[in-house]
């Protein structure tokens, strides 16, 4: 059974004339353990069907179903507590806490989630150290460089075990090596910790390591690309993929 099942999608701002039609149609599943890119000219929809698929926000019409569970059949407090425990979410801006120092920052979902403060700094720092930051746990944000920062942004968002994470242009706000890094380490993920993952993205580089892209425009899917297994002409094969479907 798929980990995602989105069906007919449709998202639409504003009405009447001012009616913006944001997702038309978009139906999309994800299975578990896959890593699926979605790329597209910008205003394509592509932060509005991750928003939408981490129930952030509710669809005009169409489906979400998360492991079993449709996301509009779910109060309020139920998808909260579905968001707290199945989807863990990155940012392109790291948002931690500046005050809390790595391991804290890292800990904070399953702290507010009443989890015992010693097994969530357990929990907190087992990622920390898998993610090469064993060395960084008493450390805070701003003594830490940005692809550190974000590291610790992907152990936040691991450490309740989810089974899905949604990751919104996740190295857009680093330099080059580091966003190799981040995107190594969600294909890691995905590979050896077997989370499903989606990430929006405009970079080929970061899109080169999903099995699957799926490439939006004008809110609707247009294109689907399954990749080789880090196959090093990937990277080449997405950027050609986006110029076919342009801005």
């Amino acid at each position: 059974m798929s980990l995602i099942s989105a069906v007919n999608l449709t998202k639409v701002y504003g009405s009447g004339d001012t009616a913006v039609r944001a997702l038309d149609n978009v139906s999309l599943q994800v299975e578990p353990g896959e890593f699926v890119a979605v790329m597209g000219p910008s205003g394509c929809g592509k932060s509005t069907l991750l928003h939408l698929l981490g129930g952030l926000d509710r669809p005009t019409s169409g489906t979400v179903t998360i492991d079993g569970h449709s996301l509009s059949d779910l109060s309020d407090a139920r998808l909260t507590e579905l968001r707290r425990h199945k989807i863990g979410f990155i940012f392109q801006f790291f948002n931690l806490i500046p005050v809390l120092n790595a391991v804290e920052n890292a800990a904070l979902p399953v702290t507010l989630d009443g989890v015992r403060q010693a097994e969530a700094k357990e929990r907190a720092t087992k990622w920390l150290t898998r993610f090469g930051l064993g060395d960084r746990l008493d450390h805070r944000p701003d003594q830490l460089s940005g692809g550190q920062q974000q590291r610790v942004a992907v152990a936040r968002a691991l450490v309740a075990d989810p089974a899905l994470i949604l990751a919104d242009e996740p190295t857009g706000n680093l330099d080059t090596r580091s966003s190799e890094e981040i995107a190594a380490l969600l294909r890691q993920v995905a590979n050896e910790w077997g989370r499903s993952v989606v990430v929006v993205t405009h970079d080929p580089r970061i899109a080169a390591h999903a099995d699957r892209i799926v490439f939006l425009k004008d809110g609707a899917i247009v294109d689907q690309t399954i990749l080789e297994p880090r196959d090093s002409h990937n990277e080449a094969v997405v950027a050609e993929k986006m110029m076919a479907i342009g801005d």
